[in-house]
């Protein structure tokens, strides 16, 4: 039987050249650690690779849905405690009503808000479980005002912005029908609205918006 010869001692690797690899490997590691697994697990991108390789979108969706999955818990878990409170509460708030309630006045003429002239308006339907995002471009200082509407349900949302190296979230709310108000940037970069179907049959969403922005684009 023909047994193969064992390497001669110039063929193996050297000290030096063991350390040398294993350094590169090192490096690599960290280098797919910052540039791949942070932006895409985590939305942190400290380098700004992952937002051109559209990792960090996916990283700040994982995010999202975990606060989603964390909210939905505590709030199963709440529930029937707070009813209980919310009807001993309404008991009293309503008793000492009865008792010192003042004497009606005259109303006041309302006054009527001028009508918004919106810029965009950008329709779009959400099957059960999807998400979408749409951003505006947007300098620091800048001031949009925005309203959407929910048709045939309600979504939970997340009103954020985003730039190299930062990141802001404005507002979050779970099982909103509406929103509306003035959006300002807090810094130059991406800002505009997450929003996520947890319903169970499709629903429409409609945004309109006006003011200091140069885009708008939706993000799937």
């Amino acid at each position: 039987m023909y047994n193969s010869d064992s390497p001669i001692r110039a063929e193996l690797p050297s000290s030096k050249q063991l350390f040398r690899s294993t350094v590169l490997a090192l490096i690599s590691a960290v280098v797919l650690l910052v540039a791949v697994v942070l932006p895409a697990d985590y939305g942190i991108d400290p380098t700004g690779i992952g937002r051109i390789l559209r990792l960090t979108e996916m990283g700040e969706i994982k995010k999202q849905l975990a606060a989603e999955a964390a909210a939905d818990a505590a709030a199963a878990a709440g529930a029937p405690a707070q009813a209980t409170g919310a009807a001993v509460g309404m008991a009293s708030a309503n008793a000492a009503q009865a008792q010192a309630r003042p004497p009606a006045v005259a109303a006041s003429p309302v006054s009527t808000a001028p009508k918004v002239v919106w810029k965009d308006e950008m329709p779009f339907t959400l099957t059960p479980g999807e998400g979408t995002e749409i951003k505006l471009k947007m300098v620091e200082g800048g001031k949009t005002q925005y309203q959407w509407v929910v048709e045939n349900g309600e979504v939970n949302f997340d009103t954020h912005g985003d730039a190299p190296g930062k990141s802001i979230s404005y507002e979050k709310g779970r099982g909103v029908a509406t929103d509306e108000g003035v959006l300002e940037a807090a810094f130059t970069g991406n800002h505009g609205w997450f929003w996520r179907n947890r319903g169970k049959a499709d629903v429409k969403v409609i945004l309109r918006t006006s003011g200091d922005y140069t885009d708008i684009k939706r993000v799937q």
